[in-house]
């Protein structure tokens, strides 16, 4: 009985040193093996590993990139004026012993990434006006300074063992106490823009309407002066065709008679019939038959 029982512990010992004695490592992880808080072994290899039992302890630390939210902080410009800025940082362990003999825990790994790019952002802004960071240019002018930010906290962070992949800025906030200021400054640059335009689309409607007025009156004067032309041709015809009716005695003759008939009608078309005439005139002659 007695050697049951001893048997019975040796094999629960045996399960319990076992168990104890393997660890297991994730895709998506890495581990240190830590004896006597050193680090004495560490993988990213997935499966299973063995460590030395009750001695040997491990740490897990992950390999996924992680996004951290950065709590929105304070900086001065050039033109000392404070803004808030809010951000995010993604980053991820490149080197896990390394990390764990300077940070040893995420917490403190994103305290420090905190201060890390709080200064960097402090000194870039701290050499920019305001209006270079709050203004309608081109956004990628921007993205180049938060590539600048993003680069530096990278290589400070290397020698935790972390690789920052990118860092964005969310937002830019202004204190109240500056946003009338803002907005009023704003508001004054679109209206100079805005007057700008109109003056010089007067400019221009003023050279289109000179030229168009200039068009008319050579149009106008080139029209007058072909009216004139026509005029003289017409008046010039009339005079030859008059000498023609009166180159003949009988032609002449024919030509004042229709006159004169002419006139006697025009005389007798009201509603008066009654027509006194000079015997000497031309239309008494006809009437009277004087010319017979």
């Amino acid at each position: 009985m007695k050697k049951k029982i001893i048997i019975g512990v040796i094999v629960a010992l045996l399960l319990i040193v076992g168990a104890n004695s393997f660890f297991t490592v994730a895709e998506n992880q890495y581990a240190c093996t830590v004896r006597f808080s050193k680090i004495i072994d560490t993988t990213g290899e997935s499966g299973i590993h063995f460590k030395i039992p009750f001695i040997d302890s491990v740490k897990y630390f992950s390999k996924a990139t992680t996004l951290y939210d950065i709590p929105p902080s304070e900086v001065l410009t050039s033109d000392k004026q404070n803004m808030t800025v809010d951000c995010y940082i993604l980053w991820k362990i490149t080197d896990p012993l390394k990390f764990y003999q300077t940070l040893g825990s995420t917490s403190v790994a994103e305290d420090r990434l905190n201060d890390l790019t709080y200064n960097e952002l402090k000194t870039v802004m701290g050499t920019l006006a305001q209006a270079d960071i709050i203004n309608m240019d081109d956004g990628a002018k921007r993205n180049d300074i938060y590539a600048g930010i993003s680069t530096t906290v990278s290589e400070l962070a290397k020698s935790y063992g972390i690789e920052v992949e990118d860092i964005k800025i969310k937002r830019f906030d202004l204190p109240e106490s500056n946003l009338n200021a803002v907005y009023s400054r704003m508001i004054s640059e679109r209206n100079q823009i805005a007057e700008k335009y109109t003056a010089d689309g007067n400019y221009e409607a003023s050279i289109i309407k000179n030229d168009v007025d200039k068009q008319v009156n050579i149009i106008v004067s080139n029209a007058e002066a072909e009216a004139a032309k026509l005029v003289a041709e017409g008046e010039a015809e009339y005079m030859r065709m008059l000498a023609e009716a009166y180159d003949s005695a009988d032609k002449k003759e024919f030509y004042e008679f229709t006159l004169a008939l002419d006139a006697l009608k025009q005389s007798l078309s009201g509603d008066e019939n009654t027509v006194i005439l000079d015997g000497q005139s031309e239309l008494a002659k006809i009437l009277t038959g004087a010319m017979n």
